[in-house]
């Protein structure tokens, strides 16, 4: 059980109205609606959901989080090279929260028509889809008929067990190491961590199997995870804005990080991989 059992981070933040969208065709605002704010004793992580790709768990999770599921809860692994993970830490056992109404099982949730949700694709080889590129800022994989989310750095998924219904978006995990892109289609991805990765990337790490924590004192408690609707601290972070991969200016952020022309590079490789990327995001508060 405790193989499946992943630890979801994302951070990603919006702006205090419906409309996500900036005067700038190049930037986007995040949707406060689809927007989590996970707490730390460390700082806050924003969390951007992707319900483009698995609908019915970000739905569980919103009905989670509404109920106070993830306050208290604590990070609970965190493995070298792979994944940060965190939940309830008696999941397994006699002392294991309710869940409410919550779904306790959902099929993973994988894939999307490419053409539907405007599927990006980027020039470059991939051992492990036909085509890679992005959907509205998440890294994302092609057969050309399908799409799917792709486990790059910062990315985040739904842990389960064995059984392919087994997860419901309880424990949730944040890729921290270089891409696991074998778990592509193996496991749900959710949403991507868009501000605070450091705080989760920079934990120690887990002795004990698969990089969990052995004692409860090793723990890091989520103080409280919100939507950012519902957060008293949305203003704080509503001047992120992340730039729209459908526009000019991401193809010239591509083009200028595949061919890598400072005088630093003594061989640029011309070439680039979906991970490397990267999205940019901004702040747009004014410094005083």
């Amino acid at each position: 059980m405790k193989f499946a059992y992943f630890s979801l981070t994302l951070l990603l933040v919006a702006m205090p109205f419906a409309d996500a969208s900036d005067q700038s065709t190049a930037w986007r605002r995040l949707n406060i609606d689809n927007t989590l704010l996970m707490q730390l004793e460390s700082g806050d992580v924003v969390i951007e959901l992707a319900p483009q790709f698995a609908p019915k768990h970000v739905r569980n999770i919103k009905a989670l989080v509404s109920d106070g599921y993830f306050d208290g809860s604590a990070i609970i692994r965190s493995q070298d090279n792979y994944v940060v993970q965190w939940g309830d830490p008696n999941f397994d056992n006699s002392k294991a929260r309710s869940q409410g109404n919550a779904a306790k099982e959902i099929d993973v949730e994988f894939f999307a028509n490419p053409r539907e949700v405007d599927f990006q694709r980027l020039e470059s080889r991939d051992a492990y889809a036909d085509e890679v590129g992005f959907v509205d800022g998440f890294p994302a994989a092609s057969d050309g008929k399908q799409a799917w989310l792709a486990h790059c750095y910062g990315m985040v998924g739904v842990s389960r067990d064995v059984a392919s219904n087994s997860g419901n978006g309880s424990g949730l995990y944040v890729v921290t190491g270089h891409a696991p892109r074998h778990l592509d289609k193996n496991v749900t991805l959710v949403g991507r961590v868009v501000k605070g990765m450091e705080l989760l990337s920079s934990l120690s790490r887990g002795t004990g199997e698969l990089g969990f924590f052995e004692t409860k004192s090793e723990h890091i408690e989520i103080e409280n995870i919100d939507l950012l609707k519902d957060s008293d601290l949305a203003d704080t972070v509503s001047s992120l804005q992340i730039m729209r991969t459908q526009s000019d200016e991401f193809k010239q952020h591509v083009l200028k990080r595949t061919t890598r022309t400072e005088a630093w590079f003594l061989e640029p490789t011309g070439r680039i991989e979906l991970c490397n990327v990267g999205v940019p995001s901004r702040s747009t508060k004014i410094k005083n």
